[in-house]
């Protein structure tokens, strides 16, 4: 019914051809024009999903009572030495922090006061206990030091340690490591390449490897939404403040950048990277297959106008329905010249291979509507299906695909429109020569044949590839981890995969909100033995437990050491003189106990090195009086500190902790860190269960990682089913009977199938990206189908010799050719989804040459 009707409104399309073409050149102006003023791109994967879902807000209720926690930039700081770390750190966070333009605040979470001065209380009693016998024994020294905190004092301390040996007091066997690496320092500075001491090394032995390798410096950046990286500037200002430190300059500490606004940032910056230069490159890729198709620049130019003009068109609508593009739907336009381009080669192949009675401009308008009534109808139902395959999925939970499915559904309808109208218009302008009835595969007929000979054997082999690929349907994985999908080698996921193996710092982790706080340490009770949790975090875990024989401890030793320890006035700082006669000194001691002391112990190295200090140059000395006691007052007033804690509670711990456990309200945080690594979506979703099994109401990135995966399969099975149920009812209305409409549909299922075979064994994990690969999949598969069966209803004896086979086959290329672009992609999320569309269209190809010949009855394929 619809074929007389198309025709004649594409003959008045081109008979009006300059009006339609300035009509469009309207419609583009204002589509640019709603593009760049209206249309934005998120890179937040946490807006992906639907706020319907009540795990969703759960997430977004944390979030928003705990605001100073989202959105942060956070610098690993990564250091020779660990005060080089911590005062790097330091200087960092307060030019931050004095930056009110960029940052909202920025703090160093592991250097709190009150954790500094209660650092000995959150040890177990063991080993406090050893620790504290260690800082006894070393009392003679550290009381030298505590006098004289210069290397003056230094080397004295080491007289004393002299005597001991001469004596036989000294047990030195707990001190070889620290001795070593104090002779080290000493030997580099007798060479006059001086370099600082660690002093919490040397003093704090194993209480210092709890502390971590890193220091961190948490920031809030003031984020400027208007820009593709809203991180941008405040990135910028940190990167400006972190070159002008002594410690990065001199070399000896790197600043690495993490953190969710950095992972945002970087991940437009990959996403865009190539984005322009693969859709030129896709562009003109496209145009070449077109000339190949078609051969003539008569009909490749006018096909290349109404693919840019639609792009433009379905942009603007984009930017007025949508807004903001996210991750998945801002491949839209590589995604529509992929499919659209095969309506107008289709449509232009078949006109090139027109006949007309009539010349001049009689026969083009005669040659576009036949033209129009013989492939219009099949484009309109192709289109349709297509539509209705995307659209299937606006109304899931999954908003990421829907606004995908919204664009992309209506760009089909849009693609349908500038197909009839547009490239009609643009045909008769260009007035391409017809009567090229080589437009089909001549040579093809034969292959026909030989499919029709072995119709069964192909049936029998795709039916049991089906039933494969159906036993495979439950091998798929699906990976919802986002971190999975980034560029493994940005700055920011170098930083982070620097921290996942620690617990304390992985940022899979799990929440809990409960109404009090006796609840929480209930919870924390309840969830702290399950096996696959390593520690439960709330705010009873920053009191310390056991804290009458802990201070016992302190306090005893407290008692021996702070006497010697608080010294009101220790001796000025000595000049070079009287270092060179302490090096000599010592030096001197140290070698009257040469034949007491084991052939490699390090006291030997200490004494020649400072025998070579005492006749070094003055300005060796004091640079080596520098370097060895920098960080000295720093660690004896920390540990003055320690040995002073006093007994605290819950009220003790300060509103900079507190508020990220407690509301006002008086709810509370329980936070649940990971046994072992969780890179694999195996482990975390272990973990997880095992947590909902105790507390379903569970929120943190981790659950919402396993979540978001149920919740995007779940859509995809809801969304399939409507599709297919949709794309079903259309062929109905076209075909009108059941069986045409099956042999459209069992070439698409069986399309499916094999892909899930290639995705099994090749392998290739599901993730939230390349899942679009199923819609597309029914998109282009539907349409390719339809075009062969449409053409067997109405008499084409040989579908592979058709011109419509040379369309398919083009058509596949230019799509396969806009896939590619995305395959080549450097960021694994968009590279992964061009290899998955690779390989769908592959299996639709073979499904639509092979399968459906195969398939059609045999009236149809018979030799004449």
């Amino acid at each position: 019914m619809l074929f007389a009707p198309i025709g004649r409104f594409i003959t008045l399309c081109a008979r009006h051809a300059w009006l339609v073409v300035a009509l469009f050149c309207v419609l583009s102006g204002a589509g640019v024009y709603a593009g760049m003023t209206q249309l934005g791109v998120t890179t937040d994967t946490s807006k992906m999903l639907s706020p319907r879902l009540q795990w969703k807000q759960r997430s977004d209720e944390m979030a928003r009572l705990f605001p100073q926690k989202e959105n942060l930039l956070v610098a690993v700081v990564e250091a020779d030495l660990p005060e080089e770390g911590q005062e790097t750190a330091r200087e960092l966070a307060e030019k931050l922090a004095a930056d009110h333009k960029h940052f909202a605040f920025a703090n160093r979470p592991d250097a709190n006061p009150y954790l500094e001065r209660n650092g000995l209380m959150f040890l177990e009693p063991k080993p406090l206990a050893g620790i504290l016998n260690d800082t006894i024994a070393a009392q003679p020294f550290l009381s030298a030091l505590a006098q004289d905190p210069s290397a003056r004092g230094l080397f004295g301390a080491l007289s004393l340690i002299a005597e001991g040996v001469k004596t036989g007091q000294a047990n030195l066997a707990g001190f070889q490591a620290p001795l070593t690496g104090f002779a080290n320092t000493l030997e580099k500075a007798a060479d006059g390449q001086a370099s600082p001491l660690s002093w919490q090394r040397l003093l704090g032995g194993q209480l210092s490897d709890l502390a971590g390798r890193y220091q961190f410096v948490m920031t809030q950046p003031i984020l400027d939404y208007g820009s593709f990286q809203p991180g941008g500037e405040a990135t910028d200002a940190m990167r400006a403040a972190i070159k002008d430190l002594e410690f990065v300059r001199s070399g000896h500490a790197k600043v690495h950048l993490t953190g969710q606004v950095q992972l945002d940032d970087e991940e437009f910056a990959t996403v865009a990277e190539g984005m322009v230069a693969g859709l030129v490159g896709s562009l003109l890729l496209v145009t070449l297959w077109l000339t190949l198709a078609v051969r003539s620049w008569r009909v490749v130019l006018p096909i290349v106008v109404t693919l840019v003009v639609g792009l433009l068109l379905t942009t603007g609508f984009a930017a007025v329905a949508v807004g903001t593009l996210n991750l998945i739907s801002v491949a839209f336009a590589i995604l529509f010249v992929g499919i659209a381009v095969d309506f107008a080669i289709q449509f232009s192949v078949r006109f090139r291979a027109q006949m007309p009675t009539a010349t001049g401009k009689e026969g083009m308008y005669e040659a576009l509507r036949m033209t129009g009534e013989e492939t219009g109808h099949q484009i309109l139902v192709a289109s349709l299906a297509t539509s209705a395959g995307f659209l299937a999925f606006t109304p899931t939970a999954f908003l990421g695909v829907a606004q995908l499915g919204l664009i992309a559904g209506i760009g089909m309808l849009v693609a349908f429109v500038c197909t009839t109208t547009l490239l009609p218009a643009l045909l008769c302008i260009c007035h391409p020569p017809l009567n090229c009835p080589s437009m089909g595969y001549v040579w093809m007929k034969p292959v026909d044949v030989r499919i029709r000979q072995h119709r069964k054997w192909l049936l029998a082999f795709f039916g049991m590839v089906a039933v494969i690929g159906l036993a495979l349907v439950p091998a798929l994985q699906f990976d919802g981890d986002p971190l999975h999908t980034k560029n493994p080698n940005s700055e920011g996921m170098r930083a982070l995969s620097l921290l996942i193996d620690n617990p304390q710092t992985s940022p899979y982790s799990a929440e809990l909100l409960v109404t009090s706080l006796a609840d929480a340490e209930k919870q924390a009770d309840r969830l702290g033995e399950l096996p696959d949790v390593h520690d439960v975090m709330w705010l009873g875990s920053y009191v310390p437990t056991q804290q009458p024989e802990k201070l016992a401890l302190i306090q005893d030793a407290a008692s021996l050491l702070l006497p010697t320890l608080i010294v009101p006035n220790p001796k000025p700082a000595p000049d070079a003189a009287a270092l060179r006669a302490a090096a000599a000194s010592t030096a001197k001691a140290l070698a009257e106990v040469q034949d007491k002391l084991p052939a490699n112990d390090p006291l030997r190295r200490i004494q020649a090195a400072l025998a070579r200090l005492a006749t070094a140059p003055d300005a060796t000395l004091e640079a080596a009086n520098t370097a060895l006691v920098r960080f000295l007052p720093p660690e004896l007033d920390q540990l003055r500190s320690m040995l002073q804690a006093g007994p605290v509670t819950l009220h003790d711990v300060p509103p900079s902790i507190a508020n990220d456990y407690l509301l006002p309200d008086g709810r509370a945080l329980v936070e649940v860190h990971p046994k072992g690594v969780m890179s694999s979506s195996g482990a975390l979703r272990k973990f997880v269960g095992s947590l909902q099994k105790v507390e379903p109401d569970m929120a943190g990135t981790a659950v919402d990682i396993v979540e978001s995966a149920r919740s995007i399969v779940r859509a995809f099975e809801q969304a399939a089913g409507a599709a297919v149920v949709m794309i079903a009812i259309i062929l109905m209305i076209a075909l009108r009977r059941i069986k045409d409409m099956a042999l459209v549909l069992a070439p698409l299922l069986l399309s499916a199938l094999m892909t899930v075979i290639l995705v099994v064994l090749l392998p290739e994990t599901l993730n939230f990206a390349n899942i679009i690969a199923l819609p597309l999949l029914l998109g282009v598969g539907v349409s390719f189908n339809i075009y062969f069966v449409m053409n067997w209803r109405d008499g084409v004896q040989f579908p592979l010799a058709s011109p419509t086979a040379r369309a398919v086959l083009f058509s596949a290329l230019t799509t396969g050719t806009a896939f590619g672009s995305l395959a080549l992609s450097h960021h694994p999320g968009t590279a992964s989804m061009g290899r998955l569309l690779l390989l769908s269209l592959a299996c639709t190809l073979l499904g639509t040459l092979v399968f459906v010949p195969a398939l059609l009855p045999k009236r149809a394929i018979d030799e004449d």
